[in-house]
């Protein structure tokens, strides 16, 4: 593929004004065609590119778009992906690759099936703190001892006009489904892949999970502990590497950026561009949406389990 990589944006929430800025900073990508169920949200666009307010009259537009970025609420994207891949096109879907882990290993299989890409959008591995942290930890003489992510954040502060986060059949859940594939993914960057040991998750009056205390193992037994808070008052998003030599390295996401949600800007630039890259290169990634919703799935299952034995112990 010679011409610019021609991308469809479906979806005109909270998150898709960091899209359409790394769109304008990344010359080998194009903002083909947008989509929105509100024609007042289309409005901006209508002289930048092709608008539409159902996905499916978009993806009728195959032939002129190579990809998709979905960034629709998280119960929408296994139907939404999952034309697009029928369509043969590329996808880019924001974290979780979707609410169900059968419906992300159907999406999966669909897309190795018809040879395309499809990439889940774990905007923090693209953060620049995070990158100096591996860098830096790439040419430590010790190996990781241990890690903690931190993912704490009240999510009314967050969700914008996008309220359906706050609906735990919208979202998948809460904290674990929203940020918990954000951490996992950091976890993964650093240590490879990782199975859960244990899980602590706290839940409100309404059942929705807001605080969790995820333990992690990785292949090599390297330990590594993933905190979400969804009433934190304020707003902390690190990452702690402790190395077998007692040296401790810290990478704090959001340093230098002074404006809410300010690291996003750089961050989506480079999950568009290694989207654009790993497209045409023709490189399966997949896997690294379902690693994250694995997890997901597994923290949820095991703190079922755990209350219902201790239901049964009653």
């Amino acid at each position: 593929m010679t011409h610019p990589t021609r991308i469809g944006l479906i979806g005109l929430g909270v998150i898709s004004r960091f899209y359409v800025a790394a769109f304008d900073r990344l010359p080998d990508v194009d903002l083909a065609a947008v989509c929105d169920l509100r024609p007042e949200a289309l409005e901006p666009y209508h002289d930048v590119a092709r608008c539409h307010t159902h996905h499916t009259d978009l993806l009728a537009d195959a032939t002129t778009l190579d990809a998709v970025v979905v960034n629709v609420p998280n119960d929408a994207h296994a139907k939404v992906c999952g034309d697009a891949i029928a369509a043969g096109l590329s996808v880019c879907v924001e974290k979780p690759l979707a609410t169900r882990i059968e419906d992300g290993r159907a999406l999966a299989a669909d897309a190795r099936k018809r040879d395309v890409t499809l990439f889940t959008s774990f905007h923090r591995r693209y953060n620049s703190a995070v990158l100096r942290l591996l860098d830096d930890v790439t040419a430590a003489a010790a190996p990781i001892r241990s890690l903690t992510v931190r993912y704490l954040e009240r999510i009314e502060d967050h969700a914008g006009d996008d309220r359906w986060y706050l609906d735990a059949d919208r979202c998948g859940g809460g904290c674990v489904a929203d940020n918990g594939p954000n951490a996992f993914d950091l976890v993964r960057l650093f240590l490879g892949a990782t199975e859960l040991t244990d899980a602590k998750v706290v839940r409100d009056a309404h059942g929705t999970d807001r605080q969790a205390d995820i333990t992690l193992r990785s292949r090599h037994g390297v330990p590594a502990r993933v905190e979400l808070d969804w009433s934190y008052n304020g707003e902390i998003k690190d990452v702690t590497v402790e190395l077998a030599d007692g040296t401790t390295l810290c990478a704090d996401m959001l340093a230098g950026h002074t404006e809410f949600k300010g690291s996003l800007w750089h961050e989506y630039a480079g999950v568009l561009a290694d989207f654009d890259q790993r497209l045409r290169s023709g490189q399966d990634t997949a896997h690294d949406g379902l690693a994250a919703l694995e997890l997901v799935d597994a923290v949820y299952r095991a703190e079922g389990a755990a209350r219902r034995a201790e239901g049964a112990a009653r």
